[in-house]
């Protein structure tokens, strides 16, 4: 069947639909609200987000970038993002600013998920709650990732700062043949999306609406027991097709995968991030060391496995975490840069802290856990100039937790207040 002789992707009136219908899905109609204030940072791909103006006045600000930690520390925002932070008697502090007293607490930057899928606003609603002031979506199957993205935009109080993935690029798309028209041929594909220009296609239809990477698998899934995720899906040349048409647009890909030889794929083709990977072996972690290939590991998702009713589920759970917590200690003592995602769906947000506290189990310093939901997820994300720490020029995005993080990290997973933009929450 060839898929390349259709016209290619429409755009704008189709993408306006996408975005409506997926505003829709999402529920973002009945959850949008007012504007807070003028505008402030720009969201994943350029939208202005608007924000409000505080003080965060008494905690002690830890920066991840240096680790450095300040006493009776203060921080200005204003119109979202961050004028100035320091010591108290160094900053000063406006007269007509919102004052919010953090004495007793530890102050740190908003926390990023790598891999969450917010289908509807009450998920991205809890994330933002529980934390993740930024994230990157593992994609949706109607493009409701697109449509949050936009309601931060408007309302960052809603949802968090999103990179959004669209649709999987995966052999069978099931219903989500139904998300574009431009899609719907793919129905007939005897074999699913598996040729070259079927790949292609998939990858053109999600950039044309508006997708800010492009996620695609090698393996099945660990979390349906009828699957076998160490069974490969694509082969090299397959991801390498995927790669190159996301490449071809400016885009990166994060990829699904558990086996060795589906991980040394999916790195060997290009990838910019591995997911999950509980096998990836040491020749494919030295590969993603000389590209700059990062990692998430997603362990909050494995050691829920674990947790499952089902038989099969608890198994695996069971028999992976350690393997990939080995291989997490593995990737961050030989320099391969590690993010955190708790790859949440179906309803369930997880506290993007809990990734954190899982690295720290993984035998990671609790400096360096941090960092893999702060500066280092940021820098996955592009968005290091944005997010990750609270200075002057970053968004004002902030936490709030009971205790010292680099004693116990576990403070992370219930933050006792979030700052989006500069609207405490």
């Amino acid at each position: 069947m060839c898929v390349e002789a259709l016209p290619p992707p429409s755009g704008k009136l189709t993408r306006r639909g996408v975005l409506a219908g997926a505003a829709a899905l999402a529920g973002t109609v009945a959850a949008a609200a007012p504007a807070v204030a003028a505008p402030a940072d720009r969201g994943a791909s350029g939208g202005a987000v608007r924000g409000g103006s505080l003080v965060i006045r008494g905690g002690t600000l830890l920066d991840p970038a240096t680790g450095e930690v300040t006493e009776n520390a203060v921080v200005v925002i204003r119109d979202g993002t961050v004028r100035a932070a320091g010591p108290r008697g160094s900053v000063g502090i406006p007269g007509d600013a919102d004052v919010l007293d953090a004495h007793g607490r530890w102050v740190l930057p908003g926390l990023v998920d790598a891999h969450i899928h917010l289908s509807t606003a009450a998920e991205a609603r809890d994330a933002v709650r529980q934390g993740a002031t930024s994230a990157r979506s593992g994609s949706t199957s109607f493009y409701q990732d697109i449509a949050v993205r936009e309601l931060a935009r408007h309302s960052p109080d809603l949802a968090p700062r999103l990179t959004a993935a669209g649709v999987f690029v995966t052999p069978d798309l099931g219903e989500t043949v139904l998300a574009d028209p431009d899609l719907t041929p793919l129905a007939r594909l005897k074999d699913g999306v598996r040729s070259a220009e079927a790949l292609r296609r998939v990858v053109e239809v999600n950039i044309a609406r508006g997708a800010d990477v492009i996620k695609t698998r090698v393996n099945e899934r660990a979390g349906l027991p009828e699957q076998d995720p160490l069974t490969q899906v694509y082969s090299h040349e397959q991801l390498s097709e995927v790669v190159t048409a996301a490449r071809r647009r400016g885009k990166g890909v994060l990829c699904h995968s558990y086996s060795e030889q589906g991980c040394h794929d999916a790195v060997t083709a290009g990838i910019r991030s591995l997911e999950h990977g509980a096998f990836v072996g040491e020749r494919t972690l030295d590969e993603m060391l000389r590209r700059g290939t990062y990692f998430t590991p997603t362990l909050t998702a494995i050691a829920g496995l674990a947790q499952s009713t089902d038989p099969v589920l608890a198994e695996r759970g069971r028999t992976y975490l350690p393997v990939l917590e080995r291989a997490v200690l593995a990737a961050h003592e030989l320099g391969v840069p590690l993010a955190a995602g708790t790859d949440s769906s179906g309803g369930t947000v997880r506290p993007i802290g809990r990734e954190v506290e899982l690295m720290r189990a993984a035998g990671l310093p609790a400096l360096d856990a941090i960092r893999t939901a702060t500066t280092g997820a940021a820098r996955l994300l592009g968005l290091e100039r944005t997010v990750g720490r609270l200075a002057r020029g970053y968004a004002g995005d902030a936490i709030l937790v009971d205790g010292d993080p680099l004693a116990d990290v576990s403070v992370l997973t219930k933050p006792v207040r979030v700052i989006r933009a500069g609207v405490a929450l």
